[in-house]
């Protein structure tokens, strides 16, 4: 009786073995080669949001479109920037200084591209940090400029709305053209 126990356990774990990441014949499988549908999880189905979210603030920001731009953000939300010398503490405030900048400065926005994305959930609150490439023009002439960005959204009537944002320079130099 032992010896046939040892006999039927040898055969499931080498016999496990030897099919360790074969597909099973199901009916469901998927063909040979081909990789099955996956299901996102929760988390990356916010996640996902949560960039969709970022890419559309990228996007408007990238086409110069402020007003676009500037309904990604609560009202209430503040902005820092290593150009400004102080903190914005609502939207208004920064788009007041958004105007100041094209008036004076005629600031404009060329494009604007975004990598190296992470979204950490935190409940209610999503940190996106990611890498940006932001080419403009001003008085002084066109321009590329690398930095670094933190936007906090919070979901609010089922939707991720920006309530921080956060801009510090890429140690990598800028590049002038």
């Amino acid at each position: 009786m032992r010896t046939h126990i040892f006999i039927i356990a040898v055969t499931l774990v080498l016999g496990g073995l030897a099919y360790a990441g074969k597909p099973t014949m199901n009916p469901r499988s998927t063909p040979e080669g081909a990789k099955p549908p996956r299901a996102m999880s929760g988390r990356e189905d916010v996640s996902a949001e949560v960039t969709a979210a970022a890419e559309k603030i990228v996007a408007a920001f990238g086409r110069h479109d402020p007003k676009t731009y500037f309904a990604q953000f609560a009202p209430e939300a503040t902005f820092i920037f290593y150009t400004t010398p102080r903190r914005l503490n609502s939207r208004a405030e920064y788009e007041s200084e958004w105007a100041k900048w094209e008036r004076e400065d005629e600031f404009h926005v060329r494009s604007c591209s975004s990598s190296d994305q992470k979204v950490q959930l935190l409940g209610k609150v999503a940190v996106f940090t990611h890498s940006v490439r932001t080419e403009l023009s001003t008085h002084q002439g066109p321009s590329t400029v690398r930095e670094r960005e933190t936007i906090i959204f919070e979901r609010r009537r089922g939707k991720w709305i920006a309530v921080h944002e956060h801009l510090s320079p890429d140690p990598a130099p800028a590049e002038t053209k």
